[in-house]
């Protein structure tokens, strides 16, 4: 019996381009599938609050918050700020939780932006939304899989990261905070 051979890994350059295809294709697959499916036009939840519109308003907030309290939290993982002074063992956790909860809180928003508008470039706040749209799944792909991929450049991480919360904003200012600063008076914000 021959003995197992053992396969050299992967140079990094080619992880590394795994990785940005991966995000690639899903960047790219979610803009095509906004531009060729056909809109619906419904607005099929709102839980609480009065429209469908509001709640895409207040979880895109949610997740923006989440986001930025995960950026913390990970600043304080890198060594970047040091409080609390002494960093706690259930940090960790609470990064990833909050990652987790920010993506799960924004998938009724995305599900409606692609399902109820798809991709629209009606004007330049609203191509620029669409494209932030797709740029933020892609690159979180980009992200998710570079925690699970070893022998990646230690500044990859962080970057992505980054990235990820920029991209995550950009949405959040061409979505949320124009809608609530251009927002007829008297029509409910919840």
């Amino acid at each position: 019996m021959a003995a197992p051979t053992v396969s050299a890994p992967r140079p990094v350059s080619v992880r590394l381009l795994g990785l940005f295809l991966a995000g690639a294709a899903v960047a790219v697959a979610l803009g095509v599938y906004g531009e060729v499916h056909d809109p619906t036009r419904e607005q099929p939840y709102t839980l609480f609050f009065s429209n469908t519109i509001n709640l895409k308003v207040w979880f895109a907030t949610v997740a923006l918050a989440l986001a930025g309290l995960q950026l913390l939290l990970a600043a304080r993982l890198y060594g970047k700020i040091n409080i609390p002074k002494k960093s706690p063992p259930w940090l960790g956790d609470a990064h990833r939780l909050t990652g987790t909860l920010a993506f799960l809180v924004s998938l009724p928003v995305a599900y409606h932006c692609l399902w109820a508008l798809g991709f629209q470039s009606t004007d330049t706040r609203v191509v620029l939304h669409s494209l932030f749209g797709c740029f933020f799944y892609g690159v979180f792909t980009i992200k998710i899989l570079s925690v699970r991929v070893h022998g990646l450049p230690d500044r990859l991480l962080p970057i992505v990261g980054g990235v990820t919360f920029a991209a995550l904003t950009g949405l959040w200012v061409t979505s949320s905070l124009w809608f609530i600063t251009s927002r007829p008076a008297g029509l409910p914000l919840f």
